[in-house]
């Protein structure tokens, strides 16, 4: 029988500290190394979906609050996988989203830490009044290069590449309208349509260019901008982002902006709002796990950070949403963010 623990914790960034430096200076996401050409990006350093797959079961088993569900197929028939914990059906529930694309796997990272310390005993009560569904490694097949269309570009090694697409080469993130792929499927018909879900976060990433007043950013957010958008869904869409902007913000070592992304609802960001009303918030983490272009891969010594990034933002939207400071919140820094722009004449699309 599982313990029952309805306990959540930032350990995991403790954890990560330690591992990657006992401080992190300011600017230390943005401004973290390039990818040169010169060094090996190791993929093997990643979770691969199996790995994923065995510490989410462990997970399951260790916490009596969590319950994992699986809520589709992948094209090439890998179970995609729903972290949940409900300790209310009247509670508000909170989305998080990771890895629509396949090489975009720092926010997997931190997302799977964050489910680890879950289930630790740090701090009290949080979960009794938020529920919690994570959703890791949308394009698993992207994610282990088992696609239908050569990578032999892309410049990491370790075992594997990591694409943005998925086995038949079609972007997930532009799928959200005619929903023709397994796994948008799955998220639409068995997590958006099935569960009462207040808010969600999409969690990307970009190109390591992007910039705002001369130096480079950890990363990007924006909220839905499609013009259908119920002003109450976009409010509480940017109170959302103000959540995790002050939480990163206050830090001392993020440095984000805002991103430049489109109007179309085959975006998730765009497209999850106006159908569901849900508020969303697409938060772009500075740099790529694998590529064909140079100017998206990160350094690998900036992975210890990006993930840190995604349990702060993870934990504050949590606790903001537990403990109802998502209603009261600043949203003015809004007026005054940036937005930013890229130091290559190549474009990043979220």
């Amino acid at each position: 029988m599982k313990k029952r623990i309805l306990m959540l914790s930032l350990s995991g960034a403790i954890v990560l500290a330690g591992m990657f430096g006992t401080s992190l200076p300011v600017g230390a996401v943005g401004e973290g190394p390039n990818y040169g050409g010169n060094e090996s990006i190791r993929t093997s350093i990643l979770h691969t979906y199996d790995e994923m797959v065995k510490e989410l079961k462990t997970q399951d088993q260790k916490q009596e609050a969590m319950e994992l569900e699986v809520i589709g197929k992948s094209v090439k028939g890998r179970d995609l996988y729903l972290a949940k914990y409900i300790s209310n059906p009247n509670n508000p529930t909170i989305l998080f989203l990771t890895q629509q694309h396949g090489n975009e796997q720092l926010t997997t990272e931190g997302a799977l830490e964050f489910i680890k310390h879950l289930g630790t005993a740090k701090t009290k009560g949080v979960l009794n009044n938020v529920n919690v569904l994570i959703l890791p490694m949308l394009n698993a097949d992207g994610a282990m290069g088992d696609v239908n269309f050569p990578l032999d570009d892309y410049v990491a090694d370790g075992g594997r590449h990591l694409t943005r697409y998925n086995a038949v080469k079609v972007d997930l993130n532009r799928d959200h309208d005619t929903k023709q792929q397994p796994e948008t499927q799955a998220l639409h018909n068995h997590v958006l349509k099935k569960y009462k879900i207040n808010y969600m976060i999409d969690l990307h990433h970009q190109g390591t260019q992007s910039e705002v007043n001369g130096k480079l950013v950890s990363g990007s957010i924006l909220y839905p901008t499609n013009s259908s958008v119920h002003p109450s869904v976009l409010e509480k869409s940017k109170k959302l982002g103000a959540l995790v902007y002050h939480a990163v913000n206050e830090k001392g070592w993020g440095h984000l902006a805002k991103y430049s992304g489109g109007t179309t609802t085959n975006i998730a960001r765009n497209g999850i709002a106006v159908e569901y009303g849900i508020p969303t918030l697409l938060f772009e983490m500075r740099g790529m796990s694998d590529h064909y272009n140079d100017d998206y891969v990160i350094g690998q010594k900036s992975n210890g950070y990006l993930i840190k990034q995604t349990i702060t933002t993870l934990d504050a939207t949590v606790r903001g949403i537990a403990d109802g400071t998502i209603h009261t919140v600043n949203t003015d820094f809004w007026d005054s963010l940036p937005t930013q722009t890229s130091r290559t004449d190549k474009a990043e699309d979220e």
